[in-house]
């Protein structure tokens, strides 16, 4: 059993597929080893174990909006693509979503992931409340505002098995989308903080080829005309695609046509291919601060990785207080890469990568390649010991750690 890039082969001894909660507690209960599995889209052995994976895609789907909240409670296996239809004909849309919606929502939120946008957090920071399922099959809750929410959230599945949320809703909106193309690497460094501002969501699509980007996508809120240029990158005359070689018909809707958020913000519909397929991704955060300084270094080394590299994007997170959050107290900057499946010049290039940020010590991705040490990523994380702390007690035998959850959080006790 693979993931969904295929560079990953589980080692689960076992697979379950519970239909109701009262499964669910019972293949926890029983399991000495146990991790949750999404949708597959991570790129490490995060999601590993040698024990029992567990899908919650059976489950009954939950997706109940409760409009004097301003919320909506679903299921723990829910990707985006079962919960934004209803969303959105209720009236309500999410403040921000990644770049695709086939991933579950508990898996993202889980690994802190990410749209764009300077006043976006995580999608993580939506969470009003979880229920997670803990070693001995007990269902404890969280809501905004207890002791230790903020460490329960973004949990790396450490803590057990997410089998409910409740997320944060806000009236729904329309989006405009905008390409443009040709943007002078000179720009990006110059006015760096005035691209990724200008507009609700903002990337940057580039391979780190010669001394332009290639891509800018503007997904603003629907009103007012686009301008023709940005820059120095002029607007688009067709649909592009992130990878300039696919067919931009397979993105969300462009030249500025204004749509629902979730047919906009998202870059790949819901029913669409998504991305390139055959893949390994990696991506490092840096102050924001820093965001400038941080291209450059990349940039100066472009010649040493592109060759392996399908396409980057770079995006803006605001802060959160949540605990292992990749944002957690500071605005932040993604540095993302879709690498080719060749594994050794990819791991190459993420190395190289790292070397250039090394100096403005970034964050990696909980969920995809990376190489940096675990005695290098733990100073990064204030809250650190408060989270070693709750997954002691909701999880003292450590049923839900797997090799790289031990390594990485918990091997220096």
């Amino acid at each position: 059993m693979r993931n969904w890039a295929g560079n990953i082969i589980f080692s689960a001894a076992s697979v379950e597929r519970p239909t109701s909660i009262e499964q669910l507690q019972d293949v926890v209960r029983r399991a000495q080893r146990v991790r949750a599995l999404g949708s597959g889209h991570s790129f490490n052995r995060l999601a590993d174990t040698d024990g029992t994976l567990v899908s919650l895609a059976d489950m009954p789907r939950i997706v109940e909006v409760d409009s004097a909240a301003h919320q909506v409670r679903i299921d723990g296996g829910a990707t985006y693509t079962d919960i934004v239809g209803a969303l959105h004909e209720a009236g309500y849309g999410l403040g921000n979503v990644a770049s695709l919606p086939h991933i579950t929502v508990a898996g993202a939120v889980t690994t802190a992931t990410h749209g764009s946008g300077d006043t976006n957090r995580n999608l993580a920071a939506a969470v009003a409340a979880l229920k997670i399922v803990t070693a001995s099959g007990e269902i404890v809750s969280f809501q905004r505002g207890d002791a230790d929410f903020e460490g329960a959230v973004v949990n790396l599945g450490a803590l057990g098995i997410i089998s409910e949320l409740t997320l944060d809703l806000i009236p729904g909106y329309e989006i405009a989308q905008n390409v443009y193309v040709g943007l002078p690497v000179t720009n990006v460094l110059d006015h760096f903080d005035a691209l990724m501002s200008r507009a609700y969501s903002v990337s940057l699509f580039t391979r780190w080829q010669g001394k332009a980007v290639d891509q800018l996508w503007v997904k603003s809120i629907a009103g007012g005309d686009p301008v023709p240029e940005i820059l120095g990158a002029r607007a688009a005359d067709r649909a592009y695609h992130p990878i300039p070689d696919y067919d931009g018909n397979d993105c969300t809707p462009q030249m500025g046509v204004a749509g629902p958020w979730h047919e906009r913000l998202f870059h790949f519909p819901v029913g669409h291919k998504a991305s390139a397929g055959a893949e390994v991704q990696s991506e490092h955060f840096v102050r924001r601060a820093d965001a400038a300084a941080a291209f450059a270094a990349i940039h100066k080394v472009q010649d040493q990785f592109s060759s392996a590299l399908f396409v980057s994007e770079v995006r803006s997170v605001a802060a959160d207080d949540l605990w292992l959050s990749t944002a957690y107290g500071q605005e932040t900057i993604g540095f993302h890469f879709t690498w080719k499946p060749d594994w050794e010049p990819t791991l190459a290039g993420v190395k190289v990568v790292e070397a250039a940020l090394a100096p403005l010590s970034p964050r990696p991705h909980w969920a995809k390649v990376f190489t940096l040490r675990p005695e290098v990523i733990r100073p990064l994380y204030p809250r650190l010991e408060d989270f070693r702390a709750l997954a002691q007690r909701l999880d003292p035998d450590g049923k839900f750690r797997n090799q790289m959850v031990e390594k990485l959080i918990f091997a220096d006790r």
